[in-house]
């Protein structure tokens, strides 16, 4: 039951990020209730994802290594500072286009570094995949984009000292939920 719980949140995780490239006529005539009614395919995604990523259960390839956790540990303040607002705000990364999506795919390399077992296969290599074939959707339907104005370094340390807070407060949400981020 844990695994269609999870491949199910994948795939309308999946679905709702997509819905609007693969079918913009329907998206639109849906009009602003469509955003909540996404929104709510969003949220039933995390809850099924959750729910079958802990009652999942898979063969298991490889784990933790002391090593591995710290080049996890610096993986994810990266995609974390690539999901917040620095990189369109800052000075070092304003050309990149998709920093937010690439910040998923490194949250999901991260996490399938220390967990090598089938349900993170299932869940960390969905979301990375998508990720990827997210942004190849975007730069076929949008191919002339325009960078950001170059913002300040200034933004750029802001950003990346709240990623690295974030991290911390993270890392002690995983611990309490039973997965030692930290080693």
């Amino acid at each position: 039951m844990g695994f269609g719980l999870l491949i199910l949140g994948v795939a309308l995780w999946w679905a709702g990020h997509l819905f609007k490239r693969v079918a913009p006529a329907r998206r639109a005539a849906m009009g602003d209730k469509g955003k909540g009614a996404v929104a709510l395919v969003l949220l039933a995604a995390v809850i099924l994802m959750v729910l079958g990523y802990r009652m999942a259960d898979g063969a298991f390839f490889w784990g933790r290594h002391p090593a591995t956790v710290g080049i996890n540990n610096v993986l994810m303040l990266v995609a974390l500072y690539l999901t917040s607002p620095g990189p369109s705000k800052g000075a070092l990364l304003y050309r990149m286009r998709h920093p937010m999506l690439t910040g998923v795919l490194l949250w999901a390399a991260a996490h399938l570094l220390v967990n090598g077992d089938v349900p993170s296969f299932v869940l960390f290599g969905g979301l990375g995949l998508w990720a990827i074939v997210e942004m190849a959707v975007i730069n076929r339907a949008e191919p002339g984009w325009t960078a950001p104005g170059k913002g300040s370094l200034g933004k750029d340390v802001m950003f990346l000292a709240i990623s690295a807070v974030l991290l911390v407060v993270i890392g002690y949400i995983h611990l309490w939920l039973g997965y030692p981020a930290f080693g």
